[in-house]
């Protein structure tokens, strides 16, 4: 992990350019090891970071390491406890730390930023109602008002999130990436700021992100695109992500201007905001901020990696809104990439279904980490 220098401090003009044009920069990656060393808050302090971001494969690595995690390892295991139980003890230990320490930024902007997001359990992620359980379960164990849990957006999420939502608890939706399933999930908010407008809870106080994910829709389509292998295939290589998302972001303009979002305006309702994810570039043929430098819009978060951060403070280029003018094209590269044969709706299916699996696999992988550890200390205590 590397530490914020006075040198590093001195390039986060680009940054702050780029929280100038309305984008929110938060950081994806959260350890105890990056809270304990005071890291988080440097980043906080000189790199504009103003949110986490947290999934299922950074609490595997992070937790799956040890380092940091010994004493409280020891104490669980003392206690008997569950491996499901350890790891949430530990999860939600991290996400409160980090909450603390945004919560200056959650107050200063008036509970738009300042947020860390935590994921309920990825085995959830096709069971309604057990999604809907932990979710209130986990807003209860973190405690904190900057909280935001994380759905994924498959369709036994989508009800989930309305109910959620209803229920006055902040929301990261995960796992987006078709335009088809972005309008649902943008329906499932309204839905249920409705709900929760007719429990008498304040609107004001609900706030949500929409997270849309990047860099893989490139690595699927690309793939593809260089199987087919001709001069027109290839010149498309790079375009699909870029088009998807911005699409997105004709699709949010679309919703939260119409007559629905409105009259839940007029409630004090937020906006679910576009949410940039998976931002760190797979192909290394590809500038390192592709990702960030070419979705820049008002109203939206990006959430990086630690390298992707550094990258753009000390090479991105923002030269303003790159998301508005390019709808045009987005659809002209998109239905280039259909007519060489790559269906859209059949990737982005598969897209969902590898994030959902992975998500699974680096529990699973968590899970039994953490139960390793729990039998060799509770060995050392007897």
């Amino acid at each position: 992990m590397s530490t914020v220098t006075t040198e590093a401090t001195a390039t986060a003009g680009t940054l702050k350019r780029l929280s100038d044009e309305g984008v929110s920069i938060w950081l994806d990656d959260l350890s105890r090891k990056r809270i304990a060393s005071g890291n988080l808050a440097e980043l906080i302090a000189h790199r504009n970071v103003v949110g986490v971001t947290t999934n299922p494969s950074i609490f595997q690595a992070a937790i799956g390491s040890g380092e940091g995690y010994e004493e409280q390892l020891a104490d669980l295991a003392a206690r008997g406890v569950t491996v499901d139980e350890a790891v949430r003890m530990m999860t939600t230990a991290d996400v409160r730390a980090a909450a603390d320490l945004l919560r200056p930024v959650y107050e200063a902007t008036g509970g738009r930023d300042g947020r860390v997001s935590i994921e309920v359990d990825p085995r959830l992620a096709h069971h309604t109602a057990a999604t809907i359980a932990e979710a209130k379960q986990l807003a209860w164990l973190v405690d904190r008002p900057n909280v935001m849990i994380k759905i994924p957006a498959t369709r036994a999420g989508l009800p989930a999130i309305t109910e959620v939502i209803g229920l006055g608890i902040s929301v990261n939706v995960t796992l987006i990436f078709s335009l088809e399933r972005y309008l649902a999930v943008m329906d499932a908010y309204l839905a249920g700021l409705e709900k929760a407008a007719a429990n008498g809870v304040d609107l004001s106080g609900i706030h949500s992100v929409a997270s849309f994910f990047v860099s893989r829709v490139d690595t699927e389509i690309d793939k593809r695109l260089t199987a087919i292998g001709t001069d027109e295939a290839l010149a498309l290589k790079g375009k699909a992500a870029l088009a998807n998302a911005r699409l997105a972001y004709e699709a949010y303009e679309e919703v939260f201007g119409g007559d629905r979002w409105t009259a839940l305006a007029g409630a004090r309702a937020n906006k679910q905001r576009p949410l940039w994810a998976s931002t760190g570039v797979k192909d290394p043929a590809y500038k390192d901020t592709l990702y960030v430098d070419e979705l820049v819009a008002p109203g939206t978060v990006n959430t990086m990696p630690e390298a992707t951060l550094n990258a753009t403070a000390d090479h991105g280029e923002i030269t303003g809104d790159t998301v508005t003018g390019g709808y045009a094209q987005a659809r002209a590269d998109l239905a280039a990439v259909e007519s060489l044969g790559i269906s859209y709706d059949e990737v982005v299916t598969r897209l969902e279904d590898e994030g959902v699996a992975k998500f699974e696999v680096a529990w699973q992988d968590l899970l039994n980490a953490v139960k390793k550890s729990l039998s060799s200390k509770g060995a050392d205590a007897a």
